[in-house]
């Protein structure tokens, strides 16, 4: 993990996320957290577990993102889960241990990354040797053959092949053989066998693949292709060969205990109110947060890499809380969120900064999207404040999707040049106020087509 400060922290936040500070505090300072805890004594660490944090705020505010970017920030194991997605043991439908193993296999993928770094080197000189077995296959001597021959003649054979191959690696390096064809194995890509059942079988998380592999091994397959393409199937065997699967297991097993983060989204979906009682869907909803009480608090999970304790994982849970608020979790639950923390509704101010601060925006990304065909696209200052001001009165007077509402006009806006702008005469595109009423003033102001069209 990086020692990044609270400061430096919310410094690269800025960078992708406008406003919401409160926020972003509050993450950078439980990220500065794990770092100190990772510091302390094995006894005192014991003691000390995560402080959970709940954000709450309308959707497209930047409560997944925020959490998005942090988890890059520390390259740790992250995951993205939907509260609604799961059930209570016994039901159909996924149990809420599930998100550990999901987040186990996010350790194991990062692992394997780092491992891949570090054995590149040594499989591209396997590469090398198997592509020169490959194309100048070395001879087989037959016994009789050897024995009849005179002394020394099968030495200047083997020298005769040895400076062919140099000969050959020689042009490899320089690239003079890449369109030659060649013939390789390659092991078929197996998919995963998964069991449905109404009894919770999941979480008994049986290697069925695995089994099922070792039972009928597969058979490998011969394709042709070229040694450009078999260079890089070739490099992905080799280093799967040399990486060790059980010490990426173990270690993403200790990755994900330490560094993982949980975010649990639409938390406030299985929330229960006071006024509906508990009744219908209310059962289900307390029944999903009884399952998830023990993975916040603390518990072991089974999975495929092993035994997985939750205790010091970092789970942030989000939720617009419309309807519900946070005291309608179970007491436990709430308890196990003490850090709360409410984003605001995006502003005029908001969206304009939106369109131009972050380092890849959304203008940004048009202007490069359409530059690939030639077409160059200009926002002016006035243009982009008519765009901002427009997103905020759709927001207000239809639903308040956030920022994505810019999404969705930035495309209208787009529609007729990014349709024609292979056959454009004129390549360059003014974007200003003009421009901008020019295309959507007409829907804006009709209020039933805006919720249809924007």
């Amino acid at each position: 993990m990086q020692e990044l400060t609270p400061r430096q922290i919310v410094a690269e936040l800025d960078k992708h996320i406008v406003g919401q500070d409160d926020a972003k505090r509050a993450v950078a300072i439980a990220l500065r957290n794990r770092w100190r805890w990772q510091q302390l004594p094995d006894e005192l660490r014991n003691e000390i577990t995560p402080k959970n944090i709940i954000m709450i705020g309308p959707t497209g505010v930047g409560k997944t993102e925020i959490t998005r970017r942090l988890a890059k920030l520390i390259n740790a194991p992250f995951i993205k889960v939907e509260a609604t997605k799961y059930t209570e043991v016994g039901y159909y439908g996924r149990d809420v241990e599930s998100m550990v193993r999901d987040l186990v296999d996010s350790a194991k993928n990062l692992v394997r990354e780092n491992k891949r770094v570090e054995v590149v080197d040594k499989a591209k000189v396997r590469v090398e040797e198997r592509l020169l077995d490959l194309l100048i296959p070395r001879p087989e001597w037959e016994a009789s053959y050897v024995e009849s021959t005179e002394e020394g003649k099968e030495e200047n054979a083997s020298e005769r092949y040895e400076r062919t191959r140099d000969k050959f690696r020689k042009m490899l390096n320089q690239g003079a053989l890449e369109e030659k064809e060649v013939e390789i194995s390659i092991d078929p890509k197996s998919s995963p066998v998964q069991v449905f059942s109404n009894m919770g079988m999941d979480q008994m998380d049986v290697d069925l693949q695995g089994m099922f592999e070792r039972i009928m091994p597969q058979q490998s397959k011969h394709r042709k292709m070229s040694v450009k393409e078999a260079r890089g199937v070739l490099l992905d065997q080799e280093v799967e060969g040399l990486m060790d699967k059980d010490a990426i297991a173990e270690e993403a097993v200790q990755l994900a205990e330490r560094s993982g983060i949980v975010f649990i989204d639409e938390l406030d979906k299985i929330c229960t109110s006071e006024e509906g009682g508990s009744r219908g869907g209310d059962v289900s909803r307390q029944g999903v947060q009884r399952d998830l009480l023990p993975i916040v608090e603390g518990t072991t999970v089974q999975t495929r890499s092993g035994s997985v304790k939750t205790d010091y994982m970092l789970f942030i849970a989000a939720g617009a809380f419309h309807r519900t608020k946070p005291s309608d979790l179970m007491p436990e639950l709430q308890g196990r969120f003490p850090i709360r923390v409410e984003l605001q509704e995006l502003t005029r101010d908001d969206f304009l900064r939106i369109l131009t601060e972050p380092t890849s925006s959304i203008t940004m990304q048009y202007q490069a999207l359409l530059e690939t065909e030639g077409v160059k696209i200009k926002f002016e200052q006035d243009g982009l404040e008519e765009l901002a001001k427009i997103a905020f009165q759709v927001n207000q007077t239809t639903q308040n999707i956030g920022a994505r509402r810019l999404h969705t006009i930035l495309e209208r806006l787009l529609e007729e040049v990014s349709f024609e702008a292979p056959d454009l005469k004129t390549k360059k595109i003014v974007i200003d106020a003009p421009y901008v009423q020019q295309k959507l003033h007409s829907i804006v102001e009709d209020e039933d087509l805006s919720k249809f069209i924007l």
